[in-house]
């Protein structure tokens, strides 16, 4: 007899304990916020605060393939304008480098379209598209940085929003209702914590885009630095190495005149 009490108030204390997990699980399922949820209690700034998580997403991973060294300076396009190099075929080295449409090609073609002006005009066409294409690379992952800079700035329109809202709801309503001004804060922080969780990676990638850039930079500096080491300028003087076109002529005295008249 006194088995049965003991197995039958063991059972019962058991199923209580049961009863209580299942309500205590119950509960935690229901106060759980699905990401949505957290979305639609943000207000309206999480609408442009997604927008620019979209453009950060699409500004890292367009600017990490962009800094690549295999978009930068593709090995077998350095390995053929070498090559064209030391055979001394500059204008199938101008040529290939049109073509090629990578930035170590384009510094290449600027280089050799300039080299029968002379060493000093050369290097200044290869440090003017040197100067392009860096200001190009960071051009683009410099709206990283707006986006690092305004997403705070829309997280905390939502908060003053929000903050307004709360205080008036606490105004009309007095603290006899707790969940309306409960629902106002939460507005006020997941407004906040969207524009920081946006803003923080923005600006990480931004500063690991402008070191991949500036040695990618250097390393086309150097590749086309050997290339044009010993150049024969002297050889290449005076004559027509690429079809840029050349704009300045012999002066004609008389043009001038033939045009007032």
């Amino acid at each position: 007899m006194k088995m049965n009490l003991r197995t039958t108030s063991l059972s019962a204390a058991f199923l209580g304990l049961m009863t209580i997990a299942a309500s205590a699980q119950e509960a935690a399922v229901k106060h759980e916020k699905t990401l949505m949820d957290l979305f639609h209690e943000g207000g309206w700034v999480m609408y442009p605060i997604t927008l620019c998580s979209v453009a950060m997403i699409w500004f890292i991973v367009d600017g990490f393939i962009r800094t690549s060294a295999g978009k930068l300076y593709p090995v077998d396009h350095v390995n053929q304008l070498r090559e064209l190099f030391k055979k001394g075929d500059y204008v199938g080295a101008y040529a290939f480098a049109k073509t090629a449409g990578s930035p170590v090609a384009d510094v290449v073609r600027a280089g050799v379209a300039f080299t029968p002006d002379g060493k000093t005009m050369t290097e200044e066409a290869i440090i003017s598209e040197i100067t392009r294409i860096q200001a190009e690379l960071k051009g683009r992952s410099s709206y990283l940085s707006v986006i690092g800079v305004c997403t705070p700035m829309i997280g905390l329109t939502g908060t003053v929003t929000g903050m307004m809202k709360a205080f008036e709801k606490l105004g009309s309503s007095g603290v006899g209702d707790p969940s309306k001004l409960a629902e106002a804060i939460g507005e006020v922080l997941v407004a906040t914590a969207s524009g920081l969780f946006i803003a923080i990676p923005a600006f990480m990638s931004y500063y690991l885009l402008a070191n991949r850039i500036n040695k990618g930079i250097h390393d086309i500096t150097e590749i086309v630095t050997g290339l044009f080491r010993a150049f024969p300028y002297d050889e290449v003087a005076g004559r027509k190495v690429g079809d840029e076109e050349i704009y300045a002529a012999k002066p004609d005295w008389n043009a001038s005149s033939n045009v007032q008249s």
